[in-house]
């Protein structure tokens, strides 16, 4: 009886005595199989503040539920089942320390807040280590979990540290541990001034949780602080949008450059793009089975390999179609689109009988995984390379159309049929590889939209009638235009969706377009055109 006195003075003892904090982690640890959440918190910062990078393993048993309490003496050990015991080990030497039934331990309870302490805490002891690495990591386990039983070993760390990008987060992390504490209000001043520097949504929530529990004087500051991050994300957040907008608008661009071509230099109204774009992306599917099953060393090399693919398939079933059914409804609009609708179910229908009515697995090569920021910007390398791959492919057909041969010859059977024929020029076999082009192109889009899309037999009608509209927008067979049409149209969606949503948004969107071909019916950059003849 008189040795479990002595045991409780003791604890009691360590628990209101600093000094004895700062040299007895041992004392510390057993001190918590007795206290209270409360006191559990005051144990945890004591412990630490020892610095001891013995308590680690301890505390981390502590937050994930695997710290005991025995009965007999009140003694913290870790402990781990043994069939109907319980085998003990020594939370800072890591000893074995003998097993015990069951009966003979009390598991020492933790709650959510408590673990928030102690990651807070975790970090905090590894702020001296000598990794950049992980004193970086330790400040921002600090900066996400601030306490003021923190500040001592921060004011330690920066006091020794020399890197600028850790001391410069050492800093935010004082900072908002500062708030926290019982530190004069000048200094919790500054570190409000230091917290409205560090910006972003996370910056609010810790000013906003700090200014229930600061001093009435100082609401001001937080309030002052508050507006300037939200002023300041509010014009992220506009930049974001622009980004997703040029995002969406590089995704329609690719849609829509090959139906630009089609569309504008032979005036056909092809429904069945869609299914170009779809077979594009059945391509890449086709090419990442192969490439699993056979050469799974190259399969950061299935979308270089699949984009040759792609083009010649898409643009052999666009020859076949051209040569097959279309070149006999020259002339006859509403034949030709009932004819290329009906050409677009059979597509489907016969990919469903293929490959299944289920969406199929494309997956991204490595260099196409994961994301970056800039500032407040997150970009997904996937977009990144997309936005990359429409402008190039942008520019490659502007190439082809104004320095090559057969871009002349495009242009000329463009502006004039009949003189292009009698200077020589085969006229239905430029509109057969134009459409053989056209098609190829928008195989290459389902390559790209392989990517960020399901790929399923209707793949290509998402996006047939945004395509209709970038081209009709920025002028029928005009690249520029479709470049402008598609980004515009991309940026104005992203804009809209936040506001009035995202069906609403493509419903203005249109009606938009309407009012605006009804001032300019050729578009933004129109062409001059000309009908062509049966």
């Amino acid at each position: 009886m008189v040795f479990r006195l002595l045991v409780v003075i003791g604890l009691l003892f360590s628990l209101m005595s600093p000094s004895m904090a700062q040299s007895d982690p041992k004392a510390l640890v057993d001190a918590l199989g007795t206290a209270d959440f409360k006191q559990a918190e005051v144990l945890i910062g004591q412990i630490a503040a020892t610095g001891d990078p013995r308590v680690v393993p301890a505390l981390e048993a502590f937050a994930s539920g695997d710290l005991y309490v025995r009965k007999a003496d009140n003694l913290v050990f870790m402990a781990t089942p043994a069939g109907s015991s319980f085998a003990l080990i020594d939370p800072l030497s890591g000893e074995a320390a003998g097993e015990v039934p069951r009966a003979a331990v009390t598991k020492i309870k933790v709650n959510n807040n408590l673990r928030r302490v102690i990651r807070s805490a975790l970090g905090g002891l590894t702020l001296l280590s000598p990794e950049k690495s992980v004193r970086l990591s330790a400040a921002d386990a600090v900066l996400k979990a601030p306490s003021a039983e923190n500040l001592d070993l921060l004011d330690a760390a920066l006091a020794k540290e020399t890197d600028a990008e850790v001391r410069g987060r050492m800093e935010e992390a004082r900072a908002v541990s500062l708030l926290s504490s019982d530190r004069s209000v000048d200094e919790k001043k500054a570190a409000i001034e230091t917290i409205s520097k560090i910006g972003g949504r996370d910056a609010i929530s810790i000013l906003m949780a700090a200014s229930s529990s600061v001093d009435t004087s100082l609401k001001a500051d937080i309030d002052s602080a508050i507006s300037n991050i939200e002023s300041s994300l509010a014009v992220w957040d506009s930049v974001q949008n622009v980004w997703y907008g040029l995002s969406l608008g590089s995704v329609l661009l690719l849609a829509a450059i090959g139906l630009a071509i089609t569309f504008g230099v032979m005036g056909i109204i092809n429904m069945a793009h869609g299914e170009m774009v779809m077979i594009g992306a059945y391509s890449t599917f086709m090419v990442q089975e192969v490439i699993r099953s056979n050469y799974p060393g190259l399969f950061d090399w299935s979308l270089a390999i699949a984009l040759p693919v792609a083009f010649l398939v898409t643009g052999f079933v666009g020859l076949v179609m051209e040569r097959g059914v279309i070149r006999f409804l020259y002339g006859r609009p509403l034949e030709t689109l009932l004819a290329t609708w009906g050409i677009s179910l059979v597509l489907q229908q016969a990919v469903r009988t293929i490959f299944g009515p289920t969406n199929r697995e494309v997956g991204n090569p490595s260099w196409m995984s994961g994301s970056f920021r800039v500032g407040y910007l997150n970009f997904t390398w996937n977009r990144v390379w997309i936005v990359a791959f429409s402008l190039s492919v942008f520019f490659a057909l502007l190439l082809l159309l104004k320095r090559s041969s057969f871009g002349l010859q495009m242009r000329a059977v463009t502006q004039n049929r009949r003189m292009a024929s009698s200077m020589g020029i085969r006229t239905p076999w430029v509109d057969a590889f134009t459409f053989a082009l056209g098609s190829g192109v928008a195989g290459l889009a389902g390559v790209a939209l392989s990517q960020i899309d399901n790929v399923s037999p209707n793949l290509g009608q998402s996006y047939i009638i945004d395509s209709f509209m970038v081209v009709v927008f920025g002028g029928v067979g005009n690249l520029w235009g479709t470049l402008v049409g598609a980004l515009s149209l991309g940026v104005l969606n992203k804009f809209l969706e936040p506001t009035v949503g995202a069906v609403l948004g493509k419903i203005l969107v249109l009606v938009l377009i309407i009012l605006f071909i009804q001032k300019r019916p050729r578009g933004l950059f129109a062409l001059k055109g000309r009908a062509i003849e049966a």
